[in-house]
Formats: C-alpha cells, structure tokens, sequence
C-alpha cells in the first residue's frame, strides 16, 4: 500500500510555505526535490569523506575515492550496464556535448546525416547543429504528428552517421520508441544517442533493452543535486573516441610535448571529480528504488491533464507520463505562473529549452505542470484551483 504521506515526509522542501499556502510543487521535470536521504549522503562526504578522490592515499582521500567506485557501480546497475560504460559529467548538456566533440568529431564528414526529431530540448539540438555546421554534414530533423509521436516510416535513415532523439519529451511527455530507433540506425550502421533526462525519473532504464549507444541523463531530475550528470556510453565505442578535456585524472603519462591518455571511463573525466554530487546521485538511485514511479505517478498525471481540460486549456500533445504542457486562452504563461504562484503552486512557463517544438505546436511558449514521487492529491486540487482563480483574473 503506498503511504504518499510518508514519503512526502522524506522531502524537506514540501514543509515550505509560499504567500501563505502550502507548497504545490508541479516543477519537478525542472528540478526534482531531493529527499533528506541524499540530502544527508552529500553531508557526509562533505564532513567525513571530504578528501580528494584518486589524489592521495589518505584516509579521508581513500574514503572519496570508495563514494566514486560505489556510485559507478550504482549507475551501472541502475542502466543495467557495465562501471567501465558510466562516465561521470555535470549533467545531460555536458554528456550530449561530450558525444559531439568526441564521437561526432572523429566521424562525421561532409555530408553525413545527423538525424534529430522536432522534440528535442535544446541541449540534445544545438550541440548537433553546431558540430555539423562545422563539419558540413546535413542535420535532419524528424516530424512528428499532432500527438507529439515520431512516425518512424516518415524518417529518412539514407546517409545517417548519428540519431539523437529524447526518450522522454519534457513539453509532451510522450515516450519515443527507442529500441525500433536503434533498429533503424544500426541497420544503416548509424549510432543512437538517447536524452534520458525527463525519463529516469519515470521509467525503467535497460540500455542493453533500448538497444542505445549513449545515454545521458542528470542527477537532479533524479531527486539528487546540481552538477552532477551521466554518460553511458558501449565500451566499444567508448575506446575508440578520443578525449575532450586535458586535465589530471584522465593522463597515464606527461611529457613536455605529448600525453598519453587512461582508459575508459576516466579518459573523459578530467580535474577533480564532483564527489559531493556523484554521492548525492548514489544515494538518489538507491532512494527511487523504493517505489514504482509510473504506477505511483499516473494518478497525479491524470489529474493535471483534467484540471487543464476543466479550465477550457489546450495541452501540447497526448502527454503520456511526466509532463503537462499547457495554454489558456487570452493568458500568457508568465501570468499563469505568476498567479499560481500566488496560491502556493509552482510551475514552469516559458518555451522550455524547446522552442522548435512550440513552434510546431503554434505557440511561442506553454505553462508546464511536472509530477514527482510525491505528486499529491491535493497538489492536483490545489493547481485546479489556481486555475480556477487565474480565469476569474483573465475570463
């Protein structure tokens, strides 16, 4: 039996209250909250296991390095992959830009084609718009349908190198159908890199399932910290890709002209790792694992979808998890925002890093309500209100 309650419990920041209400936190696909888990893993490290990991020999030092190898190995069970796969990043945008200045630099030639979908957030966009400008390869943008799906017999494989596509769009909160992607590509001899941010928190994640040959994904969206992001990546693949940043921790030798380079992951880790952040992602992975967040999470979903429909609003797509992304009537989404959180309701407005994909829809920017594991139904009554409120304001 969930006790949503108790778990909500776990969570600090709900205890907030804003302009005199309670908090309706319906922000999460921007920023998960984190629970008092993480929030004591990364206090200890920083009070106990404060040293330098893989610099010196030291107590404090061997017990950073011990959170490092740990958390590795968490990742790599949580995407049922390999340790040697998991790279550590500051998050989706460095791990998708890792790909572009590493893989797709070594690769792409002239006239290659980089296959991205009108969904895309902008971090899994504009690294491939600025890395085939300058290689002269063609990037090619898939549809998608007025639900916010692909439709994979309208994309045209011919001459692709690389396919970049989000497993979970964070405007339309459809599920793109990763493992046909990857068929597709491979049969072309192209690679799939999947934007994993808005799903981790959602689904379950086999990247040997998906098929995939990169996934990144950030701890925050994840119920962890800032900062702190991954990379998974084949290890065939891996090994063949020269590194991006020259630092300590990814050299095995330096001479006066020439370096050699560690192996994977660490070839692509330079400088000091974030230990504060890689132990709080450890300890998020290690928290989700105690409930099911799709079936926790759909009847909050279901909710938000009703209380937009009920105040006469228009939904981007056929959100199927995660996201609802909205538009009322003569209501700008920086007034819905502003208004609701007036009544203790936070939420996103803007174009959400995705601003391709509102001008798909005919709209130069959305409100955006997100659930989290500790999505309420009062937080839904709580939003239907609000709504309520902001069409009094603008009938």
């Amino acid at each position: 039996m969930l006790d949503l309650a108790a778990r909500r419990r776990e969570f600090p920041a709900l205890t907030t209250r804003v302009h005199g209400h309670r908090l309706a936190y319906l922000d999460s696909a921007a920023t998960a909250l984190r629970p008092q888990f993480v929030i004591d893993a990364i206090t200890r490290v920083s009070t106990h296991d404060a040293g330098s990991p893989s610099r010196s020999v030291h107590a404090l030092a061997e017990a950073a390095t011990e959170v490092v190898d740990t958390t590795r190995r968490e990742v790599a069970r949580f995407l049922g992959g390999a340790p040697d796969e998991v790279i550590f990043t500051s998050g989706t945008t460095a791990s998708l830009n890792l790909v572009a200045q590493t893989w797709a630099r070594a690769n792409l030639a002239r006239n290659d084609v980089v296959i991205v979908t009108e969904l895309e957030h902008h971090s899994n966009l504009v690294p491939w718009q600025m890395i085939c400008a300058e290689k002269g390869a063609e990037l090619r943008i898939a549809p998608i349908d007025d639900t916010g799906h692909l439709d994979l017999d309208r994309i045209s494989f011919d001459r692709a190198k690389l396919v970049a596509i989000t497993h979970v769009s964070n405007v339309t909160g459809t599920i793109a159908p990763i493992a046909e992607l990857a068929r597709r590509a491979h049969a072309v001899g192209a690679v799939l890199v999947v934007d994993g941010a808005q799903a981790v928190a959602h689904l379950p994640i086999d990247v040997a399932a998906l098929g995939c040959d990169f996934y990144a994904f950030s701890a925050h969206k994840l119920y962890g910290p800032t900062g702190t992001g991954i990379l998974w990546g084949r290890t065939s693949i891996l090994e063949a890709m020269p590194p991006w940043q020259g630092g300590g921790g990814m050299i095995a030798t330096v001479g006066d002209l020439t370096s050699t380079y560690r192996e994977v992951p660490t070839r692509f880790e330079a400088g000091t790792p974030n230990v504060l952040g890689i132990a709080g992602l450890g300890a998020a992975i290690q928290f989700t694992r105690t409930f099911d967040p799709r079936a926790d999470e759909a009847r909050a979903h279901a909710g938000l979808v009703a209380a937009v429909h009920a105040a006469g609003g228009r939904i981007l797509g056929e959100p199927e998890l995660a996201v609802v992304a909205f538009e009322l009537p003569r209501v700008h989404p920086h007034d819905i925002a502003t208004l609701a959180d007036g009544e203790g309701v936070a939420l996103r407005s803007g174009h959400h890093c995705a601003a391709p994909l509102h001008r798909r829809f005919s709209a130069l920017a959305s409100s955006r309500v997100s659930v989290g594991c500790y999505t309420d139904d009062d937080d839904v009554a709580q939003f239907a209100h609000a709504l309520v409120k902001i069409r009094e304001v603008f009938p």
